[in-house]
């Protein structure tokens, strides 16, 4: 038997390198997986990369739009019948600058998407996961939700934020067998590492990436695919006492 034979996931954020590899991990563990995300050529390609047949479908929508949100889960529910895990992992790294220099605008477009975003698929998940009595909703947050960086604090306080509505959620969702979690990714080779190291210095953006890896206690940066295998185990049966926690997959970042 597979770890996610007749279950059902919604993956926000579906596009992106954490979301296909989770995506693709779930599959192969016998899930059936509704993609979300805001492009439609890229949730069409992912698919397509995929190559799930009826195991897989998409759905577009902007995770800080409610109703479009609302709509991914019917729509998730009338593709495959019901709803059993949650992976809430859209986000932004934002604008990299100091929080003197940042404006409204850009603070506030993080926060939206970051933290609003991952309320609103928690929201309209928790009906539908009742209705199975139970389920996984998994957030990604990030390192950055317990430490502090130079010219992050959107990010930072996002990720932060996070865990606070992972922590809450397991407390109120906890009687209905829903289990709440969080993962912390720490320097991941991927799309957003990369937007980051070179936000901070586009100049010398592999200078960045040396001095970060010089502080990770496994030398390297993680992949997409490491990360998936931690979201695989908290939508999995596995994981089935473990419930308001945040776990890191940092190859030891935070552990000086």
């Amino acid at each position: 038997m597979t770890r996610l034979e007749n279950k059902v996931a919604l993956i926000t954020g579906a596009t992106g390198g954490i979301g296909e590899a989770s995506a693709k991990s779930y599959l192969e563990q016998g899930a059936r997986v509704m993609l979300v995300g805001r492009s439609p050529d890229k949730l069409q390609a992912t698919l397509e990369r995929l190559n799930a047949g009826d195991a897989a479908a998409h759905f577009v929508a902007d995770s800080t739009d409610e109703t479009a949100t609302k709509n991914s889960i019917e729509a998730t529910i009338e593709a495959f019948g019901g709803l059993d895990i949650v992976f809430a992992n859209a986000g932004t790294e934002g604008t990299v600058k100091p929080l003197d220099e940042l404006t409204l605008d850009e603070f506030q477009s993080v926060i939206t998407t970051n933290v609003t975003g991952v309320w609103l698929t928690m929201k309209h998940s928790v009906a539908p996961l009742r209705a199975r009595g139970g389920g996984s909703i998994i957030a990604t947050s990030s390192i950055a939700g317990s430490i502090g960086f130079h010219s992050l604090a959107p990010y930072i306080a996002s990720k932060h934020a996070v865990i606070g509505l992972v922590k809450t959620a397991a407390l109120e969702l906890g009687d209905a067998n829903i289990r709440v979690n969080a993962i912390a990714p720490g320097p991941i080779d991927n799309r957003m590492m990369t937007s980051l190291v070179t936000q901070l210095s586009p100049d010398a953006p592999a200078d960045v990436r040396g001095d970060i890896t010089e502080t990770i206690a496994l030398k390297r940066f993680g992949t997409n695919e490491e990360v998936a295998n931690l979201a695989l185990f908290l939508a999995s049966d596995e994981s089935a006492y473990c419930s308001g926690s945040v776990f890191l997959v940092d190859g030891g970042y935070t552990a000086a």
